[in-house]
């Protein structure tokens, strides 16, 4: 029981800093919000987006199962990097983070049997976007 109470107080943690980043987003400090997306990807997923973006697909799914993130932090890494992907614009590190987004979504799915609606949707803008600049 204890594990999951810490486990709670992450997720809540976590979801309180994207209310924030969001917060940010609507105020129009988009480098600030970017900023903290990749403070919360080095601080609470120990990895450098750089280093997200660098990576291949092996090397993503190695990432993930060696970290073996509960479904709720799985799912807070999903909304991280949703926003930090941008349908509008083509470029190596959009598409590479399209790419993870997906492997996130399938891990999600598979490995935790967790499908809902706002991810079907997000996914299928994925998965619109890689065909579309295939």
């Amino acid at each position: 029981m204890y594990k999951r109470d810490l486990i709670t107080a992450e997720i809540q943690k976590l979801g309180q800093a994207i209310a924030r980043i969001l917060g940010l987003k609507q105020e129009g400090r988009l480098e600030e919000a970017d900023n903290g997306l990749n403070e919360m990807l080095e601080s609470d997923f120990g990895i450098l987006f750089t280093d997200l973006v660098a990576c291949d697909a092996t090397d993503f799914m190695a990432f993930l199962t060696e970290k073996n993130f509960p479904s709720e932090k799985l799912e807070i890494l999903s909304q991280v990097l949703y926003l930090k992907f941008n349908t509008t614009v083509l470029t190596e590190e959009n598409k590479s983070v399209a790419e993870k987004l997906q492997l996130t979504y399938q891990t999600l799915e598979v490995k935790h049997h967790v499908v809902n609606m706002n991810n079907l949707s997000r996914q299928k803008t994925v998965t619109d976007f890689l065909k579309q600049h295939a």
